[in-house]
C-alpha cells in the first residue's frame, strides 16, 4: 500500500502557514500562533521560528524526514525572503511555492514570486493563494498528490490554473 502524501508547512512569522493549513483542511477556526510542530491529517505546521532562525533549520531537517513535499511559503506583503539562495536544494523533498495574502492591498505578489524562485531554484511550482477568496487552496492539495515535478507538470499542462506557475 503507498503511504499518503504529507506536507510540511515553513514560513516566517505571520505569513500565513496556520490560516492556509485550517483552510486547506476545511477548518473554520481562528489560527493562533504555533509554538510548535502540529500534525494535522496530511498536513505539517511549523512555527515560525524554525524558519526565522538558522539555529532551528536542524528541526525543518528532522522533521522533513516524515514528509513528501515542503510548503515555502512567502507572505505577499512582505519585501524580503527569510530563506537564503537556494535553500530547498538542502532538503529532498518535493518543493511548492506559495504565495499567502495574495488579496491584501499591500500585496506585491510579483515580487514575492520572484523571491520564491531563488528560494526554488528546482522549477517547482508556485503556488498563489488567499485563504480568504479560497484561491489556489484546490491546487495545492492536487500538487500534493503527486510522487515528482514532472507529475506536477504534466497535470497542469492538462489542467492549467491562473495560481500556479513554473
Amino acid at each position: 500500500m503507498q503511504k499518503k502524501n504529507r506536507a510540511m508547512l515553513i514560513g516566517s512569522i505571520g505569513a500565513g502557514k496556520s490560516t492556509l493549513t485550517n483552510t486547506l483542511l476545511g477548518r473554520e477556526v481562528p489560527a493562533v500562533k504555533t509554538q510548535s510542530l502540529f500534525y494535522y491529517d496530511w498536513i505539517v505546521d511549523t512555527p515560525g521560528e524554525y524558519s526565522e532562525n538558522p539555529f532551528y533549520y536542524k528541526n525543518i531537517m528532522a522533521t522533513a524526514l516524515e514528509v513528501t513535499h515542503v510548503l515555502y511559503l512567502q507572505d505577499a506583503t512582505r519585501k524580503k525572503m527569510i530563506f537564503p539562495p537556494g535553500f530547498s536544494t538542502g532538503i529532498n523533498k518535493i518543493p511548492i511555492g506559495v504565495v499567502t495574502k495574495s488579496d491584501s492591498d499591500q500585496a506585491d505578489v510579483d515580487l514575492a514570486i520572484s523571491l520564491l524562485k531563488k528560494v526554488i531554484v528546482n522549477k517547482g511550482p508556485i503556488v498563489i493563494t488567499s485563504s480568504v477568496k479560497n484561491e489556489g487552496i484546490e491546487e495545492i492539495r492536487n500538487l500534493v498528490n503527486f510522487r515528482s515535478i514532472q507529475e506536477m507538470q504534466q497535470y497542469l499542462e492538462i489542467n492549467p490554473s491562473p495560481f500556479v506557475i513554473f
